[in-house]
């Protein structure tokens, strides 16, 4: 099977192709067909971005880095937090006011750190108490800052190096909880934009434990050159189809073209530390993003190596945030259980994840203990078929699409129509992938 093109990277591919100089255009192939990725698209058309769509094909005119011409009206984010927060980050060096807002889920998530990057390096942002709708008044050229970060954000780091594409000198990203997903670099760098990548200790910048810090930094006016982008499938939609077939004994999935980006494989080591049979083959790599074929073998309930329960935490959690409501899952069938920590960001995602996460499962029969910052779930459960809810958030309906696959008996999931945020041929290709 194949995978829909990455979300982060089409986003990403999208609004850098929109940032080239202008007259030149790039063909964006294997474009994610989530709701999340047309937000972004309708919101460059309105910022007078030429746009063409056929099908999973996208065609971006390259406007420069100062773009046309504001909205005629605020641009509607939809569901997409990293369509906001990137797409701030390049609104802060226009000369013109624009305002960001989405839909309720969105409008509740917290913007206030991309607000105070952004701020620190000239611009305004007007916001209702540190949330969505965001009106970001630019400034141009920006300051150019050294900024550490107090999150590990893929979203705020890419925002500030957007920010600093507009700046006068070199601005400098420190990500001290270490690296997250790292497409929005490997990105300019496709486009001909030199970004430095360095390590350095934290404890200067941090003022707590010494740890490695890690460092990104670019200098500002650099003319990003067009050139065509394909976007990889997306190892976190593969993610749910990866956990399904780990799950079921005899199962054999193979699937190609996926995105292996190092930032973004951890859930792959997890899996086989847990006793999945996972295999990565004939890797290759295209627009600057390693790719390849992933390989399950169904075994089954999961036996890991040492006794007791499993425990995700630490740096670890950042490279699987995306994936833990379905590592979660699987730690039901975890011979000593799953226990994950240090996911507080889980509560501030399209939905507060850690409750969702735990009342399914409770629904569905397992034992579940719920933390501040994360849960642990018992292993070896027998789940049983139950009414669930989606919380209207794509990564829990999947998620316990999964779960009901493993179940005894039927599952209904409520407002399963979500999906379509991330992945809307997600039950479809389940379907065709599962024999009855």
């Amino acid at each position: 099977m194949r995978v829909p093109g990455d979300k982060s990277v089409s986003h990403r591919a999208a609004l850098l192709a929109a940032l080239c100089e202008r007259g030149n255009g790039t063909r964006v192939s294997n474009f994610s067909t989530s709701a999340d990725c047309a937000s972004t698209l309708r919101c460059l058309e309105q910022l007078g971005v030429r746009v063409e769509r056929d099908g999973a094909t996208v065609h971006v005119g390259g406007a420069g880095l100062h773009l046309p011409r504001p909205p005629a009206g605020a641009l509607d984010c939809g569901n997409s937090g990293t369509t906001m927060r990137l797409l701030a980050g390049v609104l802060a060096g226009q000369n013109f006011p624009a305002t960001l807002a989405g839909d309720e889920s969105l409008c509740s998530r917290p913007m206030r750190r991309v607000i105070e990057p952004l701020e620190l390096m000239g611009a305004r942002v007007v916001s209702r108490e540190g949330r969505a709708p965001l009106r970001v008044e630019g400034r141009r050229p920006l300051a150019p800052i050294e900024y550490v970060s107090p999150v590990a954000s893929a979203q705020v780091k890419s925002c500030v190096l957007l920010a600093g594409l507009n700046a006068d000198g070199r601005t400098a990203f420190v990500e001290r909880h270490g690296a997250t997903r790292d497409h929005t670099e490997r990105l300019l760098r496709w486009f001909g934009v030199e970004v430095e990548v360095g390590d350095e200790s934290a404890e200067s910048v941090a003022g707590d434990q010494k740890s490695q810090a890690r460092s990104v930094s670019l200098v500002g006016g650099q003319r990003l050159r067009a050139r065509d982008v394909e976007v990889p499938g997306d190892i976190s939609s593969a993610a749910f189809f990866i956990v399904a077939a780990a799950l079921l004994a005899g199962s054999e999935l193979r699937v190609e073209g996926v995105g292996l980006n190092p930032t973004r494989t951890q859930m792959l080591d997890v899996l086989r530390s847990l006793g999945a049979d996972v295999r990565v083959e004939n890797a290759s790599e295209c627009s600057n993003e390693p790719v390849g074929e992933i390989v399950v073998r169904g075994t089954g309930a999961l036996a890991p190596r040492q006794r007791g329960a499993s425990i995700l935490r630490g740096e670890l959690i950042a490279g699987l945030i995306d994936e833990l409501p379905i590592l979660a899952v699987a730690g039901t069938q975890v011979e000593g259980g799953l226990e994950i920590r240090d996911a507080g960001e889980l509560r501030v995602k399209e939905t507060d994840r850690v409750r969702a996460v735990c009342e399914n499962l409770r629904a569905m029969g397992a034992r579940v203990e719920e933390y501040a910052d994360g849960l642990f779930v018992e292993g070896r459960a027998g789940l049983r078929g139950a009414r669930v809810r989606s919380f209207g958030d794509h990564r829990i309906a999947m998620a316990f699409a999964v779960a009901a696959l493993v179940a005894e008996g039927e599952t209904e999931i409520e407002g399963a129509e979500c999906v379509a945020v991330s992945f809307p041929e997600f039950f479809d290709l389940l379907e065709s992938v599962v024999e009855r």
